[in-house]
């Protein structure tokens, strides 16, 4: 891409600060200006605001100077001609679609907006069963949880759901964060390097969170821990229940085994043993139940699964999905969120 560097300005018409992008049309009509990067194009109504008449020219055309960031009007400009279309979900997908998302809002260009909106609920859901997608499609096939190949850091969308009020998508990511330990919380990420050099660091700007939004993510992230805590104690409490097929008999102590490695490996999961889900009470309730169908535990001697009866599998199997649909109407109050809108409503 030529944006690296600035052009000669005998050569290509352009004053020696312009740097000339890659979007420079022959046939190009009026030359955009954003920052010291410059864009040659056709066009005919889009950004033809009256300009002075002894306005110098650039390469033969007339200029329109616009106050947004190169990289954004770079990636607008392309979306405008190309269509934005993502064919595989990857966390660098984020960069256009911020892009695209604030010019798209700010020039009321509908139609990208809620492709890019559409394209942001995939990577933050607003609902149970499609948050459960997103959690399988960061796995990888070796059991491997890897979201940020796919998805993008929850800071960044934060940051931006902050800045245009795409109230929607805070829980989802304000959850996401939380799940992280707290020094990877409070060192922040980097934002992705930039197109031009002159918007800032070539290896991305370093984004950390405010005071408030830091002290928000921490007070949901002990909401989610002592949630597991509560679970454990109504859950898991009087079990077997008098509904148990091995009441009365000696076989119920498998029961009571049962239940009793559950609750140690949960408290092994809220303890922070498993490494880097500490505070995902939505991840650790699901393990929990796929302990119950799991064969791979070992006796000392053989492996094998837990020898729960029937009825307790089903009792506890119906708390853990009401416990999960629980955390999840949960999720806006422990980061102090109202009642977010609908991706229809931001439309």
């Amino acid at each position: 891409m030529d944006c690296d560097s600035p052009c000669n300005p005998h050569g290509d018409a352009l004053p020696k600060a312009l740097i000339r992008s890659d979007i420079w049309f022959a046939d190009g009509n009026i030359v955009l200006i954003a920052d010291s990067a410059a864009f040659k194009e056709v066009f005919r109504d889009l950004f033809s605001v009256p300009q002075p008449v002894d306005q110098s020219l650039v390469d033969g055309c007339p200029t329109v100077e616009l106050y947004d960031r190169p990289t954004d009007l770079y990636h607008l400009l392309i979306a405008l001609y190309d269509g934005i279309y993502f064919q595989k979900h990857t966390a660098a997908d984020f960069v256009a679609i911020a892009a695209v998302l604030r010019l798209s809002t700010k020039y009321f260009i509908e139609h990208l907006r809620e492709r890019c909106i559409a394209r942001l609920a995939i990577d933050w859901p607003t609902s149970l069963p499609e948050w459960d997608r997103r959690e399988h499609d960061g796995t990888d096939i070796d059991g491997r949880y890897s979201p940020r190949e796919i998805f993008p850091h929850p800071i960044l969308m934060l940051k931006l759901a902050y800045e245009l009020n795409l109230d929607t998508f805070l829980p989802g990511a304000f959850y996401d964060l939380s799940r992280y330990g707290p020094s990877k919380i409070l060192s922040g990420t980097r934002a992705p390097p930039p197109i031009f050099y002159t918007e800032g660091e070539p290896e991305g700007q370093l984004v950390r969170l405010s005071d408030d939004h830091l002290c928000t993510t921490f007070l949901g992230r002990e909401a989610a821990q002592l949630y597991i805590h509560t679970f454990l104690e109504s859950a898991l409490h009087d079990r077997p229940s008098t509904s148990c097929a091995n009441v009365g008999k000696l076989s119920a102590v498998h029961c009571v085994e049962s239940f009793y490695f559950i609750h140690l490996n949960v408290l092994r999961s809220v303890g922070g043993i498993a490494c880097g889900r500490d505070a995902d009470p939505l991840h650790t309730l699901l393990q929990a139940a796929e302990m119950l169908e799991r064969t791979d535990f070992s006796d000392g001697v053989k492996t094998c699964g837990l020898r729960m009866c029937s009825v307790c599998k089903t009792e506890f199997m119906d708390a853990v999905k009401k416990a999960r649909l629980e955390v999840w109407d949960l999720i806006p109050e422990w980061f102090g969120l109202r009642e977010p809108k609908s991706v229809e409503d931001m439309n």
